[in-house]
């Protein structure tokens, strides 16, 4: 038979329901229980007497380990008493308590069973009354110990389904029947020396590493009970969390404090801090439960602290990996920190971290009693309003989950948002993570905003870093006096210096595009479009710097100027344009017209090969145009 943690309440029900010992109907109720297989639970005069017949085990295991406190006597005598679980319902009691309450139950079944008068043992009903034509065939299934609140009744659900047991109710209430019954005289008081009451004797109970005889050397006030407890196990406890408690401080103020980084060693000091609380609170709980074996309202510390810290380790730990694991994936590979993978393993991790904690949170609240499963499943109009305020994270879940799938965007790109919205957020910078919820972006003034997943999905995106080529698209505001002949020139020359500017591209696609638009309240606007051969926005910047200096010069050599959107009062004698220029760009034009070469609608391709590639680039003067 496994063994189980060894449990306070066993060990304590254990040592007083081994002291007792049966005489006049209850020894006659007695019957051998067998270690190798589970009592006898087909009736209620089956279950009490393997009670009883248990209890006369348990007094002999308890007598050879108080003669020889060892290991090996002590686990005997427990494994003994943990057969007293098998006669009790508890269904309602948390699974991480059952021990203790089975155990601790036992003494309080046998403080009341002691002092009050047994029925003969005929009375008590037996499997064949219960069976079809039985004389109790047509009464619940259910038995109660004359004078007393102890219940055995049949368990209509579940894997033991059809035994009797002691009622989830007699469990519930045995401490406290318990307590009345001690009022009342022992009608079978124990066998055993010495032994005058069995729970001051389970009070005073310890393990073998706490031997009885040095126990019973302990001053008389070290021995009075308070609040259910003895006083010496309340400072054996108290200081044994204290000491527990300090361990773990010190481990995890040593694992904090290398500076995270991915190397495995930094992995296994941080993890340090949470296997200290595991093994910490481990062996705590055995010393307390095996050695100390508290009692009163510390019976089921022990074992809640034990399942809590041993679901906050494992949390602890899967956090720490879901952290470690994307860090050192991407840092293998310098070149893949920016791209897609490493966003997608972080974002994988994270949501796999999620998982495994809300399994261990479900799994250690149902250990604890929580029930957790049917709070869920029953939760009506409260799921329903949770399921409403979840609305916006599972939203921006499922908004992660489409940027992952379309990859719009990855980690480090340059990216515009809600671009061709106009008045509206115009974000633009570069993409430094995608989270479950919202996505960050550092912008170009360092400032760092967050977009919720839903709503960047809804958005436009112009992603700059996947472009092969960027658009260059100006408009001009040229001064109503411009001649029409000095706007056709203009339009050439403009024509002629995109077209011969080495980085941009003339595809029959992708046009460059130079056009007079029309007029304006107080300019006539030109607009220049053209593709720049780059994919860097910076240097795009520059480029467009240049053709922009480029296009000032081709305005002034039009005798045109740029137009101000505001009203001019001259104070002085206005010298108006440049005549001498104006008349040499209308002689020019009319020469084009004469000689059949005006470039309207557009430039004839027969120039446009001749002019294409002809300026030079980056402009003479420049630093990289003595390298060209």
């Amino acid at each position: 038979m496994s063994r189980s943690p060894l449990r306070l309440h066993h060990r304590l029900a254990a040592a007083l329901a081994g002291l007792l010992l049966i005489c006049t109907q209850g020894a006659a109720l007695a019957v051998a229980v067998s270690l190798l297989g589970p009592p006898d639970t087909s009736s209620p005069q089956a279950t009490l007497s393997s009670f009883f017949g248990l209890t006369d085990q348990i007094v002999e295991r308890y007598l050879a380990y108080r003669e020889a406190p060892s290991p090996a006597t002590q686990r005997v005598f427990l494994r003994t008493v943990e057969q007293g679980k098998l006669l009790m319902d508890l269904s309602g009691v948390a699974p991480a308590a059952q021990h203790e309450i089975a155990t601790a139950t036992i003494v309080w079944l046998w403080e009341v069973i002691a002092r009050v008068e047994l029925p003969p043992l005929a009375d008590i009903p037996d499997t064949a009354v219960y069976a079809a034509g039985g004389a109790l065939a047509d009464q619940l299934p259910r038995w109660r110990l004359p004078g007393t609140a102890i219940v055995i009744e049949r368990v209509a659900q579940g894997p033991r389904a059809g035994e009797f047991l002691f009622s989830p109710q007699t469990i519930a209430t045995a401490r406290s029947h318990a307590e009345f019954a001690r009022e009342l005289p022992y009608l079978r008081p124990p066998r055993i020396d010495s032994v005058r009451d069995l729970t001051r004797t389970a009070l005073g109970f310890s393990g073998w590493m706490l031997p009885p005889h040095l126990i019973q050397r302990l001053p008389q006030w070290a021995q009075r009970p308070i609040a259910g407890q003895v006083v010496w196990k309340w400072g054996v406890a108290l200081t044994t969390l204290a000491a527990a408690l300090a361990l773990l401080l010190l481990v995890a103020r040593w694992a904090r404090r290398r500076p995270w980084d991915t190397h495995l060693t930094t992995l296994l000091r941080r993890l340090s801090a949470p296997l200290a609380l595991l093994v910490s609170t481990q062996l705590l709980h055995w010393f307390l439960n095996d050695q100390v074996w508290v009692t009163g309202p510390l019976t089921a510390v022990p074992d809640y602290l034990a399942k809590l810290a041993t679901g906050l380790a494992l949390i602890w730990t899967v956090l720490l990996l879901a952290r470690w694991i994307p860090d050192a994936w991407v840092g293998a590979s310098p070149h893949a920190a920016a791209g897609p993978d490493a966003s997608l393993i972080r974002w994988v991790a994270r949501v796999i971290a999620l998982l495994v904690i809300l399994v261990l949170l479900f799994s250690a609240a149902q250990d604890l009693g929580i029930p957790v499963y049917g709070l869920v499943a029953g939760a009506g109009v409260g799921g329903l309003a949770i399921a409403l305020a979840a609305r916006p994270t599972l939203a921006n879940f499922i908004g992660a989950l489409n940027l992952f799938a379309d990859r719009p965007i990855r980690v480090g790109d340059l990216c515009r948002f809600d671009e061709r919205h106009g008045q509206g957020w115009n974000p633009i910078g570069r993409v430094e993570a995608i989270g479950l919820r919202s996505t960050r972006i550092r912008q170009f003034d360092r400032s760092l905003i967050s977009i919720p997943n839903a709503d960047l999905v809804e958005r436009n995106i112009v992603n700059y870093s996947t472009c092969d080529k960027i658009l260059l698209q100006q408009r001009l505001a040229l001064r109503h006096e411009t001649s029409d002949d000095q706007l056709r020139y203009l339009l050439v020359q403009l024509r002629e210096l995109l077209h011969g500017h080495p980085l941009t591209m003339h595809t029959a696609d992708d046009p460059i595009r130079v056009r007079f638009l029309g007029f304006k309240a107080h300019a006539l606007s030109v607009e220049l479009r053209a593709y720049i051969r780059t994919t860097t926005y910076s240097e795009f910047l520059a480029i467009q710097e240049d053709l922009m200096l480029r296009v000032l010069k081709c305005v002034k050599a039009a005798g045109s100027a740029f137009a101000l959107p505001a009203q001019t009062l001259y104070m002085t004698r206005d010298h108006g344009l440049d005549t001498a220029r104006g008349d040499t760009a209308e002689q020019r034009v009319r020469a084009w017209a004469a000689a059949q070469e005006l470039p309207f609608p557009d430039l004839d391709e027969a120039h446009r090969l001749r002019i294409t590639n002809t300026l030079d680039y980056p402009p003479a003067g420049s630093p990289a145009a003595d390298r060209g």
